[in-house]
């Protein structure tokens, strides 16, 4: 489990770019830390995340839509 603001360190530090959003390429540079949001999304790889979760289908993941993702999987505290 963990807390949004630690959800949202997590997400800027895979935010290589600065730009708001996670791209698969960032997920793939990051295997550890994208292990770790596969374990509190309870996705099993970045391509599922995006399958699910990619909400605007853009190809990336916002903070909101990994919220969300984390929400659903009750792991948001």
């Amino acid at each position: 489990m963990t807390t949004e603001q630690e959800l949202q360190s997590l997400f800027n530090t895979l935010d290589r770019d600065q730009d708001g959003k996670i791209s698969i390429n960032e997920l793939f540079l990051s295997p550890g830390l994208s292990a770790v949001i596969s374990s509190e999304t309870s996705t099993s790889s970045p391509q599922e995340l995006l399958l699910q979760y990619d909400s605007d289908e853009d190809g990336s993941i916002t903070f909101e839509e990994l919220k969300k993702a984390v929400e659903k999987a009750s792991n948001l505290t």
